[in-house]
């Protein structure tokens, strides 16, 4: 490590929103990026709002709009937004757990301009899938989406969330993006954040499952190039120098809320005391030059030691700030995903406490969560 902070760079313009459409979703998945405190049907943006937040995107410079939720499908006027997108020269991926859209109403939307369609699993074993999404027969209605979407002649990439329930099919869920001619799968072991951090205790493979499932990545890698693109995604809680979270806070990315209060990522308003914009009161512009919640962590003048003076801080920008609250208290604290972070060993003990022991229940992601506060204690620190 060597050197001071540098002066933060020139803002550029996001490169792709992320838009959070309603948190609505017929699944209940117990790693859901969505907040604890779910936003309800009628704090949504109404049409009119996300068609000007559209405008305002493409103003700002954004390239890429990934509709999103909860489950965007179910808002009626999804076709509208994804022309009204096309419009205006916006790129639209659609990211969807697939089990609510028919043919009819896929191909309305691939003719309303939708350039790519993103599908989650949980599995390739149904019964496993079914489980943990709480939602009987998914794994089917995944696969005849898939296979609409290539019908119809929209790019696939696949999401296979991998823990400790599915971890030792990572191989096997490659193979089937490969099998539903997707062009891309990306396989991202759990990041524990909101749903997820409650359900650690739930989700969290051991060490020596995650190295069986790297090796089997590459492996991968090695015997498709060529045919697909594989993405891997570890967990933090094993890893040794944190990751370019979102590109960078503020830096890359912005996220909008149902409600549309713009965030940097999707678990900043776990962060006490950041307080967040919303598109309903100021322009998407000013927001995202000048809003606090922004300003509080871009950079690298906010950063403390080791990272301060390290020669990576302007590659991982630092990490995670809702990572070093959830698991040391600060959001200003070095990210401990990183080897030289104080609360290093910290997170790998609490990894590997959770892989050892049986897994609990799921608190299952629900409007109204059902649990007990020793599942919740078990799943927190």
């Amino acid at each position: 490590m060597s050197g001071a902070a540098n002066p933060t760079p020139p803002l550029a313009p996001p490169l792709a929103a992320l838009l959070e459409l309603t948190h609505r979703c017929p699944l209940q998945c117990p790693y859901c990026s969505n907040p604890i405190e779910l936003e309800r049907a009628k704090g949504e943006l109404s049409t009119d709002e996300w068609r000007r937040v559209l405008d305002e995107a493409a103003e700002l410079g954004v390239l890429q709009v990934h509709f999103s939720g909860g489950e965007p499908t179910v808002r009626r006027d999804l076709p509208e937004l994804v022309a009204h997108a096309r419009r205006i020269g916006l790129y639209s991926n659609l990211i969807t757990s697939g089990v609510t859209l028919d043919r009819a109403r896929l191909a309305v939307l691939a003719q309303a301009g939708l350039d790519h369609a993103q599908l989650s699993i949980q599995d390739v074993d149904h019964q496993t899938a079914a489980h943990i999404a709480n939602h009987p027969g998914v794994q089917g209605k995944k696969l005849a989406f898939a296979r609409w979407v290539r019908e119809i002649g929209l790019p696939l990439t696949i999401n296979a969330v991998v823990n400790r329930h599915n971890v030792t099919r990572v191989e096997r869920m490659i193979d089937l993006a490969v099998e539903l001619g997707a062009v891309r799968v990306e396989v991202a072991h759990v990041q524990y954040y909101g749903w997820a951090l409650r359900n650690r205790a739930a989700l969290m493979p051991t060490l020596e499952q995650v190295q069986e499932a790297t090796q089997r990545v590459e492996a991968a890698r090695a015997r498709l190039r060529g045919q697909i693109v594989i993405d891997y995604v570890v967990p933090d809680y094993y890893a040794r120098q944190p990751k370019s979270c979102m590109g960078g806070w503020g830096r890359q990315f912005l996220n909008i809320t149902p409600s549309g209060e713009v965030l940097p990522c999707h678990a900043a308003q776990t962060i006490p005391g950041l307080v967040f914009d919303s598109v309903r009161h100021k322009p998407l512009a000013e927001i995202w030059a000048s809003s606090a919640a922004f300003e509080a962590y871009r950079g690298t003048d906010w950063m403390p030691e080791p990272c301060r003076s390290c020669d990576q801080r302007e590659v991982d920008w630092g990490g995670c700030r809702c990572q070093a609250l959830a698991i040391t208290g600060s959001a200003a604290a070095a990210d401990p995903a990183c080897a030289l972070s104080p609360a290093h060993q910290e997170m790998r003990s609490l990894a590997e406490a959770a892989s050892a022991a049986p897994a609990p229940d799921f608190v299952y992601r629900r409007m109204t969560p059902q649990e007990t506060p020793a599942k919740v204690a078990a799943a927190t620190r």
